[in-house]
């Protein structure tokens, strides 16, 4: 349910809401939107919870929440929520870009690859530690080193660090590096991950399951906001599908169809969708056409030699391209990038 708060109501009485909405068995969230408060009372007890709540002198009303997926939903929360992360700025009509490797290979490839993201605009630099690779003899990654890697290049640029956490045992390790944790395709629906990165307070970047609705991908979310992190970045990557001329087909449809059902910002990784260097820049600018809060970009300073990804990487001098036509793009649609 939704209980709509009356207009600015007090600390104090929203604490009371709170704590009465919890004797119901109920679980409690606090959404502060720009006019009014909202709490979110979630849960399987229904039975006259409706009237009992609606009883109270600071609330203005309740109503039932008719998505699946309670607190991810447009429902609780009509604003758009908005990352900010560094100089990260993912949604709120600003088109955050993240950019760098598949994986951090060496302190020369990394501090390389984040120098030419920078210059060329991107505000997050991306490049995996652990590595789930679908063969057990593929690199694996370099692991806390690779993460030593990406904070000291974060050091030297300002770059935010977006980078994948593959266990729940490894959470407070890869927090201690980075500024965005990342959720594989793979770990979608790995729920105890979800539940152990929703404990944190740092964004996580959920990307969408190889196979998984968009009702499937809606709830995975669900998991992290129930804990309490709400700071969650759905991420399209594309789905498998009969076709061989990508390696995932891409779904841009994701965008505006997520921004009809929820709050939550959407990133496009064209290169996953792809898997082809040469048809991630047209994707890049229709991702933003199509109204995408972000971009994902991998970007080597030499893909034929990358360990993973080289084929759908970008070089630096393509990547500075690729800005160039997305920034005309955003800007003819007034946003910022």
């Amino acid at each position: 349910m939704i209980v709509l708060m009356k207009v600015n109501p007090s600390p104090e009485h929203v604490q009371m809401m709170v704590d009465r909405i919890e004797k119901m068995g109920l679980k409690a969230h606090v959404i502060h939107g720009t006019e009014r408060v909202v709490i979110a009372a979630v849960g399987d007890k229904r039975d006259g919870n409706k009237e009992a709540l609606e009883s109270y002198d600071e609330v203005d009303k309740v109503m039932p929440i008719l998505a699946p997926y309670k607190i991810a939903s447009v429902e609780i929360k009509p604003e758009p929520t908005v990352i900010k992360v560094r100089d990260l700025i993912i949604g709120g009509g600003n088109v955050g870009v993240i950019a760098g490797p598949c994986s951090v290979e060496s302190e020369e490839q990394i501090m390389e690859s984040a120098r030419r993201v920078k210059v060329a605009g991107a505000k997050g630099l991306r490049g995996g530690a652990f590595k789930p690779r679908t063969s057990p003899y593929s690199f694996q990654g370099m692991k806390e080193e690779g993460l030593k890697l990406l904070a000291a290049a974060r050091d030297e640029t300002g770059l935010a660090v977006v980078t994948e956490v593959m266990t729940p045992h490894h959470v407070e390790l890869v927090t201690a590096y980075a500024d965005v944790l990342q959720i594989g395709a793979r770990n979608m629906q790995n729920y105890h991950l979800l539940q152990a990165v929703g404990e944190v307070r740092k964004p996580v970047m959920l990307k969408r399951g190889a196979s998984a609705t968009m009702d499937e991908f809606l709830l995975a979310a669900e998991y992290i906001l129930d804990q309490g992190n709400q700071e969650v970045i759905l991420c399209e990557r594309g789905v498998r599908t009969f076709e061989t001329h990508t390696r995932f087909t891409l779904p841009l449809a994701s965008v505006p169809y997520l921004k009809q059902r929820t709050h939550l910002p959407i990133v496009i990784d064209p290169s996953h969708g792809t898997g082809v260097a040469s048809l991630v820049p047209p994707m890049c600018t229709a991702a933003v056409a199509a109204g995408a809060d972000g971009l994902i970009i991998e970007v080597h300073p030499d893909p034929p030699n990358a360990a993973s990804d080289g084929a759908q990487s970008l070089t630096p001098d393509a990547f500075d391209a690729v800005m160039e036509q997305c920034r005309k793009v955003a800007n003819a649609l007034d946003l910022t990038m």
